[in-house]
């Protein structure tokens, strides 16, 4: 389904533009720059550089997370949220950009309050695979616990600056990034805003599950791991407080499962289809 806002106005610094009504102003239907992933993705190396991070972290002996192979892909760019009980709970939000899934530790999860300012810290960037993957990353490995694919879809981008698009790497590395999601959970424009950067000695923590501690600190090569973000709805037609999927669907969108089912012994480790 095509995302029918393609063309809202938001500036680089997290001012949307507003009419008397409060509502978010079209943007006299310029086009938005597209998430780059689902322009073919990055070459291998370049992808292979990205993931650097995310391989120095894992034993892929012991874990059942994807290992992430750069390889290209056509079509619309996804994303994926992915509830995750590690040290603490949370969701992790990914978004495809230039061969990788840019990612946010978001404690609380998407809302779709605007007035409601969700902490996310972003983490190393993860392979294309692992918007689909859904295991339990075993004892002793980092971020030991229990992952579902909590909502998954495409988007699009929306990050404009002086009314010209700015396409989400840059957007993400300049510290403000505006999308469409239109997946099975979320559906509408979410802004994500750099509020500080962060000490990079606790970059790992969040995607392991802790909680920023202090000023716990780019663009999708590894560059801003760890800092401090907030995911706000905007003001669209999809607004609605009174919409609160955390609460309401808690389960996996491939397998129906909830985190305690999947952390069942009887509950096996599943690598993406």
């Amino acid at each position: 389904m095509t995302p029918p806002c393609t063309g809202y106005q938001v500036d680089m610094v997290g001012q949307r533009s507003r009419g008397a009504a409060g509502t978010v102003k079209r943007a006299g239907g310029a086009k938005a720059a597209d998430g780059a992933g689902g322009a073919g993705g990055a070459g291998g190396a370049k992808a292979r550089d990205k993931l650097e991070r995310y391989h120095a972290k894992r034993d892929f002996n012991k874990t059942s997370e994807p290992s992430g192979r750069p390889r290209r892909r056509r079509g619309a760019s996804r994303y994926a949220v992915q509830l995750h009980d590690a040290r603490r709970l949370h969701y992790d939000v990914r978004l495809e950009v230039e061969g990788v899934l840019a990612s946010w530790a978001v404690p609380k999860g998407p809302s779709f309050d605007p007035g409601d300012k969700r902490l996310a810290v972003r983490t190393e960037d993860h392979p294309l695979d692992y918007a689909s993957y859904e295991g339990v990353i075993p004892a002793g490995e980092h971020g030991a616990g229990p992952v579902i694919v909590w909502d998954t879809g495409i988007y699009r981008n929306l990050t404009e600056h002086r009314g010209a698009p700015v396409p989400v790497e840059e957007a993400i590395g300049r510290g403000h990034v505006a999308v469409w999601l239109e997946g099975e959970k979320l559906r509408g424009g979410w802004a994500f805003t750099r509020i500080r950067g962060g000490d990079r000695r606790r970059a790992g923590d969040a995607s392991a599950g802790a909680a920023p501690a202090g000023d716990a600190s780019g663009g999708p090569s590894g560059e801003g791991v760890g800092d401090v973000w907030l995911m706000v709805k905007m003001r669209d037609e999809t607004a609605d407080p009174r919409q609160v999927p955390v609460r309401d669907r808690p389960a996996s969108v491939r397998t129906g499962r909830t985190l305690e089912q999947l952390a069942a012994p009887a509950g096996p480790s599943r690598r993406p289809a």
